[in-house]
């Protein structure tokens, strides 16, 4: 069917997209969940993702959580698969319990306990040098707001064609949430009881599809949150980035239609501060943000020509300032690798 010149594009979201979609036939189909939570009080917090790679044979497990004292317990796992029937991988299930409203998060296994979370930085020497603790977590994650996002379609229904190659999901959609239950790590023991933010994605992905990107979950009640996020796709340091992401006030959603996100670096190009400005049709915000953990994680992928790309992620817990008031997220950095360094701390940003 053709399109015209500007086809109208829409969203769709239906509670059945919660679970698991039948597999596009691209080879790097990926089926997403991911949640955060923290507790502002006690100065912890986890997050937690499955990534089914279906026609791959495996998935992309992660286990992150934020001990007191800057310790991180860590996990990641590609163990094979052989359907998209669920969201369970490695001792980690991401069930859907009612769908767009309630998650929950249950992990039985053992984590790499870093005093140094930055030794992540070399898994292999990481995962040599520090203990691998028993750890068990339950966690129930409810919507605070109503979901944001979901399916780019064109207004007909038709499906909007991708590249494989250069996507990174072709459906994704957000939810604030608060988080109670329960992390035991060892002998630690604590209950997470807070806020945070939950997203789900499925379609083609490449971790190298993006050039780089800054991406900011924030929540700093039940009442109030943002989420900030740039984006870069091309790797022209001239081409226009992507700026958004959302306000929630009261459980509605306003969309954020500019942003600026400024970082100061250390020598390991990790982020250790950080300055936003926001603006919606109601108002402009200004948000101050203090890494409080991180830990740098990779991706590596070797593409047919024989090319070796590797992606940086530098996830901290961070703690940030609005209005007054005092939230907690995360400040997920991606940069890809070039000649060792991560190209969007070299471009400034």
């Amino acid at each position: 069917m053709a399109k015209s010149d500007n086809p109208k594009i829409i969203t769709l979201l239906e509670p059945d997209d919660e679970y698991p979609h039948e597999p596009g036939e691209e080879v790097n189909y990926n089926e997403s969940m991911y949640l955060n939570g923290f507790d502002l009080e006690r100065g912890t917090g986890a997050w937690f993702r499955i990534g089914n790679r279906v026609n791959e044979g495996y998935a992309e497990m992660t286990v992150c959580i934020y001990l007191p004292g800057g310790r991180v317990g860590f996990l990641y796992k590609r163990p094979e698969i052989t359907s998209n029937d669920e969201m369970r991988a490695g001792g980690l299930h991401i069930e859907v319990v009612e769908p767009l409203e309630h998650i929950r998060v249950t992990f039985s296994g053992r984590v790499c306990v870093l005093d140094d979370p930055s030794q992540m930085a070399n898994p292999r020497e990481a995962f040599s040098n520090n203990p691998m603790i028993e750890t068990e977590v339950s966690l129930d994650f409810r919507g605070v707001a109503p979901v944001t996002g979901g399916r780019w379609v064109y207004e007909d229904g038709t499906e909007i064609e991708q590249d494989a190659e250069t996507s990174f999901y072709k459906a994704h959609y957000e939810q604030h949430v608060s988080v109670a239950g329960s992390i035991l790590v060892g002998d630690e023991a604590f209950e997470l009881d807070g806020f945070g933010l939950r997203d789900k994605s499925w379609g083609p992905r490449y971790w190298q599809a993006m050039s780089w990107y800054r991406w900011l979950p924030m929540i700093f009640g039940p009442d109030f949150a943002m989420m900030l996020s740039i984006v870069q796709r091309d790797a022209d340091p001239d081409a226009s980035s992507n700026r958004g992401g959302v306000v929630m006030h009261n459980g509605e959603y306003e969309k954020i239609i500019d942003c600026t996100i400024e970082t100061d670096y250390d020598d390991r190009g990790y982020q250790t501060a950080i300055r936003c400005w926001a603006k919606t049709d109601r108002r402009e915000y200004d948000v101050v943000g203090e890494p409080i953990s991180l830990i740098p994680l990779r991706n590596r992928r070797t593409t047919p020509d024989g090319e070796q790309l590797e992606t940086r992620i530098t996830e901290a817990m961070t703690r940030y300032e609005c209005d007054g008031r005092t939230g907690m997220g995360m400040s997920e950095y991606l940069d890809q690798l070039v000649d060792g360094e991560p190209n969007g701390v070299v471009a400034g940003q």
